[in-house]
């Protein structure tokens, strides 16, 4: 009966061990670097997912370089980078190239104006493309005060500025007054600058800009995720190959990523986490 009795909690061990083994992505015994460069919209997922990982991976270090979408990719296909983070989809070149597109998130794209804008609470879709491309050129045009609109964007090869373009059909249309190196950058100066607009990760939005409803629909989760809200962006980890095809660590990495403690990572910092590809 002791042999039974000593046998069934040893059962009960290994067991609970094996669970335990199953529900986080520490792997004993992985040791080195992974590299990721790219999409500065992508920064406060990637430190959170990197911190949490490091964590539980203490012989791991991961880096990350916040340069933009295009050159994390370039990054990736000039094998400088593990992973390439891409605030947008893998153009066609990039992927005949080998780059292999995976979308871990979604984020909105919000369109911000300056507080000083009153009475402005929302845009449609044409009305923005009007205004990026300087047919609208006053704020009293769109209901609001006798103010000169002051266009702020993104700069070429940006994730947020080509989805955003792409959206509304005004890819190389567009009047720039300032073209900028990332989201925050482009809050800030619209924050300072009055009469101003642009948009930005509805992610990384603060209470210095008002935002504004598209067609009549705010940038929420909720709306982002149905597809009601138009103006959203995927966001990539790019791999050259399969990600079954990179070194066991890269292979650990995105095992934690699409785990649900890495979604539950991704929805801490106000974006939708997607499900893993088969």
């Amino acid at each position: 009966m002791k042999i039974k009795k000593n046998l069934a909690v040893l059962s009960v061990c290994l067991g609970l061990a094996a669970l335990a083994a199953g529900c986080g992505s520490s792997s004993a015994g992985l040791s080195g670097d992974i590299q990721l460069v790219g999409s500065t919209s992508m920064e406060e997922l990637c430190v959170a997912l990197s911190e949490q990982y490091m964590e539980e991976n203490p012989d791991v270090n991961v880096s990350a370089e916040y340069v933009g979408s295009t050159a994390g990719v370039e990054a990736l296909i000039a094998g400088s980078a593990d992973i390439g983070t891409s605030s947008r989809n893998l153009t066609q070149e990039e992927k005949d190239q080998g780059a292999v597109e995976n979308v871990v998130a979604k984020d909105g794209i919000a369109v911000i104006i300056s507080p000083a804008v009153t009475g402005v609470t929302g845009l449609t879709s044409q009305q923005i493309a009007d205004i990026y491309q300087g047919n609208i050129m006053n704020w009293s045009e769109v209901g609001g005060p006798d103010m000169p609109i002051i266009t702020i964007g993104h700069e070429a090869g940006s994730g947020t500025r080509d989805p955003f373009e792409e959206t509304l059909d005004i890819v190389d249309k567009c009047k720039y007054a300032n073209e900028l190196s990332g989201s925050g950058p482009v809050i800030a100066k619209v924050g300072e600058t009055e009469g101003a607009i642009g948009y930005c990760s509805s992610a990384l939005v603060d209470d210095v800009v008002t935002v504004l409803s598209v067609d009549g629909v705010e940038p929420t989760k909720e709306n982002i995720q149905n597809g009601t809200y138009s103006l959203t962006k995927t966001m990539v980890m790019a791999t050259m190959g399969e990600i079954g095809e990179q070194n066991e660590l890269v292979q650990n990495f995105f095992d934690f990523v699409y785990s649900e403690e890495g979604k539950e990572i991704a929805e801490s910092v106000n974006l939708i986490p997607i499900e893993r590809e088969s």
